[in-house]
């Protein structure tokens, strides 16, 4: 099989696992076949982030690559008498991209499918009809006429709740139609940077990780780094696209297909400025296209990650990105390519003076 299919069944089978925050186990599952042939030890931390280790030069300084396993979805908070099945949000969503959605439940008895519903707007008063229907009036229609028929079906308060979508190349086969590129893409970046470095020399020891629950703080990210103990770090995520009708460059600058985006600035971090430094001198040496960015609010896991332990420098290169939190996604596959081949290159020059240079620049 080529090797452009061999990426495409990964990303589609990273996608199109299912894994809210607190229930990452399919996710982490499919990270863990496709990663571990290019490390030398994997292993998770207590909370089940997925910790891939590839060792270089073993007294070389610590390197961690980290996206986040989760996506964001629901969790059911109890059945009413009728059947019906009403749920808490398992991350941020906006209102007006869940209604009539389908949605796939994970019980105990398999998945169920179940679609978003709210009151019709036929039996609403005008005025009611033209605001959108709050998320605490929604619910989950699966089909079911009691709540003990719910019951039977395997139906449990707790079970985790994920948006339905398969993955999908578009008739540009360059851009990616997804549930969860945010940030099953950040996963895919890992596996890639370990595949690439398989056997080239490089002067540390890599951390190819699948965090949890980043979507509802950064916890994974927390947890896996107090284990690792980076001397650098890189979060790789999702980033906001600019490039659809109204969004100003104001609002958000960056293009589909133009690079992976350098963070700057956002609400959980200001990024490390040598290591910024260094990351965008490697960019320009070696012809590599990128973009800056800044966000207002958000953030990525590199926000717990460098304030663990004594501190750690960290940036986030992240993916410009389409619909993010909703049940679709597009993504520019050349973005993803020049994000690896970006951190592959930086690693190979990340040796312990490099290192020193670079934190206390």
């Amino acid at each position: 099989m080529a090797k452009k299919d061999e990426t495409l069944t990964m990303l589609k089978d990273l996608t199109d696992a299912k894994g809210v925050p607190g229930n990452e186990r399919e996710a982490r599952e499919v990270m863990k076949r496709y990663i571990t042939p290019f490390a030398d030890e994997v292993f998770t931390d207590n909370l089940g982030s997925l910790i891939a280790k590839k060792t270089g030069d073993k007294k070389g300084p610590s390197v961690m690559v980290a996206g986040h396993l989760d996506e964001v979805g629901f969790m059911v908070t109890r059945i009413d008498d009728h059947g019906y099945v009403y749920f808490q949000t398992v991350g941020g969503w906006w209102s007006q991209v869940m209604l009539a959605q389908r949605v796939t439940l994970m019980t105990r008895k398999g998945d169920l499918t179940g679609v978003i519903g709210s009151k019709p707007p036929h039996i609403l008063p005008a005025e009611q009809r033209k605001k959108p229907v709050e998320i605490k009036d929604m619910f989950i229609d699966i089909g079911a006429s009691s709540r003990e028929e719910a019951e039977e079906f395997g139906v449990k308060p707790g079970d985790s709740v994920v948006p339905y979508f398969e993955f999908t190349q578009m008739k540009n086969e360059k851009m990616l139609l997804a549930k969860a590129w945010d940030n099953r893409i950040g996963c895919a970046i890992a596996i890639e940077v370990l595949k690439r470095l398989k056997g080239e020399k490089h002067p540390n020891v890599v951390y190819g990780v699948g965090t949890v629950q980043e979507e509802v703080g950064l916890r994974g990210a927390r947890t896996a780094a107090n284990l690792i103990n980076p001397d650098i770090a890189f979060g790789v995520d999702v980033g906001i696209a600019g490039d659809t009708p109204g969004v100003s460059d104001k609002d958000a600058s960056s293009k589909m297909g133009d690079g992976p985006q350098i963070i700057l600035y956002d609400a959980s971090m200001i990024s490390h400025k040598g290591l910024r430094d260094f990351v965008t001198d490697t960019a320009d040496k070696n012809q590599i296209p990128y973009q800056f960015d800044s966000l207002a609010g958000g953030g990525t896991d590199s926000g717990a990650i460098h304030l663990s332990h004594d501190g750690v420098p960290a940036l986030s290169i992240t993916i410009a990105t389409r619909y993010i939190h909703s049940h679709a996604a597009m993504l520019h596959r050349d973005d993803f390519e020049n994000a690896v081949s970006l951190i592959v290159e930086v690693i190979k020059e990340l040796d312990a003076d490099k290192v020193q240079e670079i934190t206390f620049q």
